[in-house]
Parts: structure tokens; sequence; C-alpha cells
């Protein structure tokens, strides 16, 4: 595990996500495949836990997937919110369009994670020296949009 450079800057779009896989991922060229894990709280906030899963198989492993459940439970209670983005990036080699495995990995997070935690997870595609998003998260980030303007509208406190 490592800590984001990028932590501290607030995330409020599915485009600043997407710059932020980019920046976390250089050089956005892999030579197997992998499965990054971060989180982002209400605030717009990245954790900073940014955790890899090498060496992923192919195929989705349902396993894995389910587990993501209790890993992102654990670090939601770390960040004391239930209100937490689970964001991840399916880094692979090849070409950065989607494959049909690609579709399979998609299809088994929205199996699991759809109903565990509804709106509050991403899914970007990094490969081939591009990062491409798969799930954004539009009403997730729209919450911290509102959120974090109305805060600066405010000032400093």
């Amino acid at each position: 595990m490592s800590t984001p450079v990028l932590a501290d800057v607030p995330v409020r779009s599915p485009l600043a996500l997407t710059r932020r896989w980019a920046s976390l991922l250089q050089p956005l060229l892999f030579d197997t495949r992998s499965l990054w894990l971060s989180w982002v709280g209400p605030d717009g906030r990245q954790s900073p836990v940014l955790l890899p899963v090498d060496d992923i198989s192919a195929r989705p492993d349902l396993r894995l997937v389910s587990g993501l459940l209790g890993v992102h439970d654990e670090v939601a209670a770390s960040l004391g919110s239930n209100d937490v983005l689970l964001a991840m990036a399916l880094c692979r080699p090849g070409e950065p369009v989607e494959t049909e495995i690609d579709t399979d990995w998609l299809c088994a997070f929205h199996d699991v994670l759809g109903d565990g935690l509804d709106q509050a997870w991403s899914l970007h595609l990094a490969a081939g020296g591009r990062v491409e998003p798969l799930v954004e998260a539009h009403h997730f980030l729209g919450e911290v949009a509102r959120s974090t303007a109305s805060r600066d509208e405010d000032g400093p406190r």
C-alpha cells in the first residue's frame, strides 16, 4: 500500500477521477492483469489507502469480487463514514478498448457491488497507455461537487 500524492485534492467529477487514475497508475503500461482499489470520501478526498491486487485471473473471480465488500466496509469504517466511493481500475496488457473479458468483469462487479454499494463504486480500464471509464459514479461525485461547492462559497472556517 502507498499514500497517493494527490490525496488532499478533492475528486469532484467523473473526469477528475479518470485523470486521478491516469496520474496514479503511471506509466499506464501493464505486463499482467491487476485490480487497483482506492476510496473517495464524501468530501471528495481520496483515502490514503491505494491497494493493488496483482496477477488477477483473466476471467472474473467471484470470491475476489465478493470480498471487496468486506474490504470496503473496513476502509469506510476507518474513514468514519459509510458514504464512501469504491474506485477501481482494472489494469491489463493490450489495447485500451473494452474486451469481452473486461465486460465479464464489469458484469461481475455489477452483480455483487450493484446491490451492496448501490451507486457508490466506479470502474476504469487502464491499458495501452490510457485510462477509460467503464462505470462512472455520477451520483456520488455529483453529491461531492454540490457539498464542496457550498463549503467553498462559505469560505474558510
